[in-house]
């Protein structure tokens, strides 16, 4: 059963790669939302296993999704990883991947970092 991924980014062209490359791997299903203010609806039409979330984003902050969905109590359980320009590689790397005790990626994102990412959070 393929494993169920939403990406949330304001970036077009980002999110439409993304999915582009993960899903040709025949291991996951991939739905995009390019605005932070209708992640959580998406959220709750998909159900994903897996959330990539922005930082920054023009409408509504990743922070602001995250904390929404951690406040339904239907969706709190979906993990997280946010993907950001803020913070280096080598940043995230000395910080172990986390910030907060969230998973974070450096963009720009490689695929592999991606699956490996995925494969990691959800032991698949």
């Amino acid at each position: 059963m393929k494993k169920r991924i939403l990406v949330v980014d304001d970036e077009v062209a980002l999110t439409r790669m993304i999915k582009m490359n993960l899903e040709r791997t025949g291991k996951y299903e991939v739905r995009t939302e390019n605005q932070g203010a209708k992640a959580v609806a998406a959220v709750r039409e998909f159900m994903p296993n897996l959330i990539f979330l922005d930082v920054m984003m023009p409408d509504m902050s990743g922070d602001e999704v995250s904390q929404r969905l951690r406040d339904d109590p239907v969706l709190a359980g979906i993990k997280i990883v946010f993907m950001t320009a803020i913070v280096t590689r080598e940043e995230t790397s000395e910080m172990g991947g986390e910030i907060g005790g969230n998973d974070f990626l450096a963009k720009p994102v490689k695929t592999e970092e991606l699956i490996a990412t995925i494969e990691r959070a959800l032991g698949s």
